[in-house]
């Protein structure tokens, strides 16, 4: 009860202040209404869709729309807040709650007032139309982000070599199979010689995927499909009845990688081979600095040796400081995924941020160590918030060259 009083009391201070930049603005007492009506509306439909969530199948839909009409809602209003809220303890710490107490003085603070409030709704509408954009269109806002990538010791057969990467597919939070189907087509105009995934193929639980198993089986390369697991493939983010459950359930999603077309590597590796030349293909389980640590790259990585051209498909990207770039054997290139850009940030020419940024150190792209790379794709599907905002999902292409 103590939490749930503390949430009101927060966001009820957060709507005072936005109230108040909206008050300075208009008399209008339509909009009055049209404000409480739909602040009011979004909290009781977080409250009753937390009251009533059952942890048994994960987060729903029901349960992700209401979190993202909260961040429609929030969103500029903390702008607003920290605008007017600024201005009051900026007018305090100037002369006390008596500040500008004459007539002409009070005439010159109400039009200052005005005036801050027409700047915070102003760049309040900014993140409004963003997220809205983000909701409506932008979670499937297909970017094909392309790279070409030189190594000294690539086989000289594999030059010219194109990977299509892709990563986090969150089958459950899908509600557009239009959009998926051109989604899919998108992969498959890209022709290249092999699509790998690195994991989440759903958010919870197997039956998620089933709607959209015929799909992705339309996914073509010509030298095949490899996948592995993400975090959310284990099925720990619900409750379940028994550990039989659970893992009949695990079970499952792994049978959905071949009944897709995909190679599903489960701490192992393969080999690719073009004529007197291959490279190696190397598939660890889960393993991040805060989530699950499935993955043993020892184990992967043992049928390969010292000289070969290795190519490893880890899930969480904060696997290649913690132990990738530590290992013995020379990993060349390392996909991951997991981050999703935090489905929200600014990516313009020259300049990119998130706040994902702060948790991980690879989050989005490329990034160059020595003669390794690694790419975090931002994700195809998205996950709690139902959208994408500046950041869109993903499908990579990494054309592999000889220097």
């Amino acid at each position: 009860m103590i939490r749930w009083a503390l949430f009101i009391i927060i966001v009820l201070f957060i709507d005072f202040y936005a109230f108040q930049s909206v008050k300075t603005f208009t008399k209008n007492k339509i909009v009055f209404v049209f404000y409480w009506l739909f602040s009011i509306a979004v909290l009781g439909n977080v409250i009753y869709q937390l009251a009533t969530f059952n942890n048994s199948k994960g987060m729903s839909q029901s349960v992700m729309f209401a979190f993202g009409l909260m961040i429609l809602s929030m969103t500029p209003k903390l702008i607003a807040l920290l605008i007017m809220f600024g201005e009051d303890i900026f007018r305090i710490a100037k002369g006390g709650f008596n500040y500008f107490s004459d007539s002409k003085s009070t005439a010159f603070l109400a039009e200052r007032r005005v005036f801050v409030s027409k700047i915070a709704l102003g760049l309040a509408a900014i993140p409004f139309a963003s997220i809205i954009y983000g909701m409506a269109r932008g979670k499937y806002n297909y970017q094909v982000i392309n790279h070409t990538l030189y190594f000294d010791d690539l086989p000289a057969a594999f030059d010219g070599y194109q990977i299509t990467h892709i990563s986090d597919i969150h089958s459950g939070s899908f509600d557009d199979a239009s959009k998926i189907s051109d989604g899919i087509d998108l992969i498959n105009e890209q022709k290249s010689d092999i699509i790998l995934f690195t994991g989440d193929i759903v958010n919870n639980t197997a039956d998620e995927m089933e709607p959209w198993i015929s799909y992705f089986k339309k996914l073509e390369a010509k030298d095949g499909k490899y996948s592995v697991l993400g975090n959310h493939d284990y099925g720990e983010y619900v409750r379940w009845k028994s550990s039989e459950e659970k893992e009949l359930n695990f079970k499952a999603i792994k049978d959905i990688h071949p009944k897709i077309g995909f190679k599903l590597l489960t701490n192992e590796s393969i080999y690719l081979e073009k004529g007197n030349d291959k490279i190696a293909l190397v598939g660890v389980e889960n393993w991040g600095v805060r989530f699950k640590k499935a993955g043993d790259l020892q184990l992967a990585s043992s049928k390969t040796s010292n000289e070969d051209f290795k190519i490893l498909m880890s899930h969480d990207p904060s696997h290649w400081d913690a132990e990738v770039k530590k290992h013995e054997k020379n990993f060349q290139l390392t996909l991951s995924g997991h981050t999703h850009g935090m489905q929200f940030g600014i990516e313009i020419p020259g300049f990119k941020w998130s706040p994902i940024q702060y948790l991980y150190k690879q989050w989005a792209g490329i990034y160059k160590e020595s003669n390794r790379y690694i790419n975090v794709n931002r994700g195809f599907g998205f996950l709690a918030f139902p959208g994408r905002v500046g950041i869109w999902p993903e499908i990579t292409v990494i054309i592999l060259k000889k220097k």
